[in-house]
C-alpha cells in the first residue's frame, strides 16, 4: 500500500492526528480503492507550508500568518500547534514581528501596511499568483482595462484586485462578461484566478473574446497546472469508479470545483475533509472507489482513509495521468 501513496514533503502524518470514525461499518462492499495521481499538495502549497515550517525552525515562535496559509483545516490545526499564529488583518501582528504572506497573495497596500509597521515579512505567494499580478500592474500602465475572471471574494481575487485599483474588473459568469462595458474596448486585456482551469474559463474567455476581438489573454501556463491536472484525474476516475471521494475543505475552491467535474461527467462524488467525514451512504453499492485530493490537501488525510479500506480486505490500485515534477523555491528569510 505504502508504495501507491505518494510522500511528498510534508506527507508524513503528525504524531498527534488520529482519526476515527464510528459510522464508517467493520463490512463494506468496496472491494478496491482506485488513487489518483496526481493528487494532493501542489508545489505552490507545498512551498507556502515549508516556509511557515522552516521559519518556525530557523527563528522560533512566534510568528505570524497573514490569512491561513492554505485552505486545509488540518494543516493550520497542524502549523498552529508548531507555534504558527493566523490572523486576518496585519493590525493583529505586533509591531517588528514576522509575518508571512499566504500562498493566496496580497496587494501591494498590504506590502505598505507592513514597512508602515516595521514587520518582516517572508512572502510565501505561489509564484504563479505572483507572475499575475506582474501581468495585471504590465497591462494597466499599458492603458488597458483588466478583466480578471474569477470567484468574488476569493482570498487570491482580492489581492489582484488591489494590483492596479480601479483598472480591473472582476468577471465570474457568461451573463457578467456579456453585460460588461468598457471605456476603450480596444484597450482591453484579461487574466484569471490561477486556481481556475482551462475547462472552469473557457465559456468565459470565448465570450470576452468575442466580445471584444482585440483583447490581450493570458498564456495556458498562467493557469494552475496542478488545479488543470487533478480535474483531469477525476474525469478518469468516473468512468473506473461507482464513486468518488475528493479530501478538501469545503472552504477550497479547488476542492469543490473537483467534485464539480465529477458529477458533470454523470459520478457519484463526495467532498469529505477526512476519513471522519466518510458516511455509510456514501458507499452505497460501491465496489470501486475513486479516491483524490485537492491540492491544499495533505496526503496523510488520503492516506487514512486507505488504510480504513484496506483494514476492511479491499486492495489498492493507482490511476496515474501524470507526473507533477515543478519545484518552487522557499522564499528567502527576512532579514532580523
Amino acid at each position: 500500500m505504502q508504495g501507491a501513496l505518494r510522500r511528498g514533503a510534508w506527507a508524513e502524518r503528525p504524531t498527534y492526528h488520529t482519526q476515527v470514525n464510528p459510522m464508517l461499518p467493520k463490512n463494506t462492499s468496496v472491494e478496491k480503492v482506485i488513487l489518483a495521481e496526481p493528487r494532493g499538495f501542489c508545489a505552490g502549497v507545498d512551498r507556502a507550508v515549508e516556509t511557515v515550517r522552516s521559519a518556525l525552525r530557523m527563528f522560533g515562535a512566534p510568528l505570524y500568518v497573514r490569512h491561513q496559509i492554505v485552505h486545509n483545516r488540518f494543516v493550520l490545526e497542524a502549523l498552529e500547534r508548531e507555534g504558527a499564529i493566523f490572523v486576518e488583518d496585519l493590525d493583529q501582528v505586533p509591531e517588528g514581528q514576522r509575518v508571512i504572506f499566504s500562498a493566496h497573495g496580497v496587494a501591494p497596500s498590504e506590502w505598505d501596511r507592513a514597512r508602515a509597521r516595521r514587520l518582516r515579512v517572508m512572502d510565501a505567494t505561489c509564484p504563479l499568483v505572483t507572475k499575475v499580478h506582474l501581468e495585471v500592474e504590465r497591462y494597466a500602465n499599458e492603458g488597458r482595462t483588466v478583466i480578471l475572471v474569477g470567484h468574488a471574494g476569493h482570498e487570491e481575487v482580492k489581492g489582484t484586485l488591489g494590483v492596479a485599483p480601479g483598472r480591473v474588473l472582476l468577471v465570474g459568469t457568461v451573463e457578467e462578461a456579456e453585460a460588461l462595458e468598457l471605456p476603450d474596448s480596444n484597450r482591453v486585456a484579461a487574466v484569471t484566478q490561477t486556481t481556475l482551469s482551462v475547462d472552469d474559463t473557457s465559456e468565459i474567455m470565448a465570450t470576452l473574446k468575442r466580445r471584444f476581438p482585440s483583447i490581450v489573454t493570458p498564456k495556458t501556463d498562467d493557469i494552475c497546472y496542478a488545479t488543470q491536472n487533478r480535474q483531469n484525474a477525476v474525469k478518469e476516475l468516473v468512468a473506473v469508479s461507482d464513486a468518488i471521494l475528493v479530501v478538501g475543505s469545503r472552504q477550497s475552491s479547488n476542492a469543490n470545483r473537483m467534485v464539480e467535474v465529477a458529477r458533470m461527467r454523470g459520478g457519484r462524488a463526495y467532498l469529505v475533509d477526512s476519513l471522519a467525514d466518510v458516511q455509510p451512504s456514501m458507499l452505497t453499492e460501491v465496489r470501486a472507489l475513486g479516491l483524490t485530493a485537492s491540492a491544499s490537501s495533505p496526503d496523510w488525510l488520503v492516506e487514512e482513509i486507505v488504510e480504513a479500506f484496506v483494514g476492511r480486505g479491499a486492495a489498492v490500485e493507482l490511476l496515474k495521468l501524470k507526473e507533477e515534477r515543478i519545484h518552487f523555491p522557499l522564499p528567502k528569510p527576512a532579514e532580523n
